[in-house]
């Protein structure tokens, strides 16, 4: 399948075989649409009511349209759905009771809602495939002309209808674009109707997709459709530094993911008293430092300044903390800012499991070779004092000697070669003769003498 059908998803469409009177059907599917839904209602019994469909188109677009015509549709399954005008073509992506729950959290009512005409037949999809393989030119020529015109806007991406009728055009811009003039420029080159929509830079990122910070895929482009604003405060609720540089996705907005635990730290938070409140103690004035919310510990330093490194904090329980600020209101101020809890030494747990896959070090086969080396190593080193003593040895004796008196046996003074020139000799004296070493052994058919 071409890399142009990996926005459309899995789908089935129809073969024709005049031979074989049995349908069948062509299954594709890419593997990387996030707008699948796992139907966990489908075991149930589907009532009359249940003729709602959720049907997909490009990218992140779906729809919800009603079965009229009580067409057995299964998921993946292509049809032509009413469009305006014309008809547009879909893959159906959920049937039966989850749809109506889709719907409700969507915000879409079921009054005014299209219909379905059919499945989708040959014809249907082989001119839904050649208007798939159009987008990409399509949407090249429309940037060549934004950019003649000089209008401060970006074209992300283009999308054709199933009938080729008609071309939405999904672009960028912060400010307010006056486009009719290019949109007079589109119908006269293209010959089709021309629809605008603008995107956000979510949405964008969304259809480009990359890697995040934290070193997966990026939310947008893999599972997420729609985006929710997102605020300062969430990273508040959370301690954490409002450094715009690491808040800020690729997209240059606020990170989505910072919505997904604000509502975990916001109930954990409920019962904690106000920061700002300083406590008032024998010692002297307490300030907050940091907090550490889920282990409800607030740290105090008698210092302001954070910057100090005389500041010590104290760490001090939520509960004592809620009990010095009550015990202040009634003018009374505490001796220590000491916690119980945590002064006492932490107990050590001995956590009895086995990390298979921390067992093998990444330098584990490095230490092989250097055992090997150190074996090897150790047997060259063994050899080499015999043969430092074998060398030491006639040079302690010429030492020893006087100066007139030259040494006997000078072919022992270590040297290898003239050993092995004496060797024959010896072996010819015996009556053996030749260097090899198989000719030291004794000749049966040899006389001795």
């Amino acid at each position: 399948m071409n890399d142009t059908y990996i926005t459309r998803g899995c789908y089935h469409i129809p073969v024709e075989n005049p031979e074989d009177k049995s349908p069948r059907k062509k299954h594709y599917c890419c593997g990387r649409n996030k707008m699948d839904v796992f139907n966990w209602l489908d075991d149930l019994p589907c009532n009359e009511s249940d003729n709602l469909v959720e049907i997909r188109f490009k990218n992140t677009r779906k729809g919800y349209y009603i079965n009229s015509s009580d067409l057995s549709l299964a998921k993946g399954d292509v049809v032509a759905v009413e469009a305006s005008p014309g008809h547009d073509i879909g893959v159906v992506s959920l049937t039966g009771p989850l749809v109506s729950v889709q719907m409700k959290h969507a915000g879409v009512s079921a009054n005014g809602l299209k219909k379905i005409y059919r499945k989708a037949k040959a014809t249907d999809v082989e001119k839904w495939f050649q208007s798939i393989e159009k987008e990409q030119e399509l949407m090249k020529n429309a940037r060549q002309m934004v950019s003649t015109l000089n209008i401060s806007m970006k074209i992300s991406d283009v999308e054709y209808q199933g009938d080729k009728s008609k071309a939405t055009f999904y672009y960028i811009s912060d400010d307010r674009v006056d486009f009719r003039q290019l949109i007079k420029d589109f119908a006269e080159h293209f010959r089709i109707r021309i629809e605008m929509k603008q995107i956000g830079a979510r949405q964008e990122a969304g259809k480009v997709g990359g890697i995040g910070t934290c070193g997966r895929e990026l939310c947008c482009s893999k599972w997420m459709s729609s985006f929710a604003s997102v605020s300062t405060s969430a990273a508040r609720y959370q301690d954490m530094v409002l450094n715009p540089q690491k808040l800020a996705g690729q997209c240059g907005k606020l990170k989505c993911c910072l919505n997904f635990e604000v509502k975990c730290y916001v109930d954990a938070q409920k019962d904690f008293p106000d920061t700002h409140i300083p406590l008032e103690t024998e010692q002297g004035r307490a300030y907050h430092f940091k907090t550490d919310i889920f282990r409800r510990i607030i740290w105090y330093s008698f210092n302001r300044s954070k910057d100090n490194e005389e500041a010590k904090p104290i760490p001090v329980d939520v509960d004592v903390v809620k009990e010095i600020i009550r015990m202040n209101r009634q003018g009374i101020k505490a001796k220590e800012l000491i916690n119980n809890e945590d002064s006492k030494p932490a107990k050590k747990v001995d956590i009895n499991y086995q990390n298979s896959a921390g067992e093998d070090s990444i330098s584990r086969f490095e230490e092989h070779r250097g055992k090997r080396r150190s074996k090897r190593g150790g047997k060259q080193r063994s050899q080499q004092p015999q043969a430092q003593q074998q060398t030491q040895k006639p040079q302690q004796q010429q030492a020893q000697r006087p100066r007139n008196e030259t040494p006997q046996g000078q072919n022992q003074s270590g040297d290898r070669q003239q050993q092995h020139r004496h060797r024959p000799n010896n072996r010819n004296r015996n009556g053996n003769g030749g260097g090899n070493r198989n000719d030291q052994k004794p000749n049966p058919n040899s006389k001795q003498s």
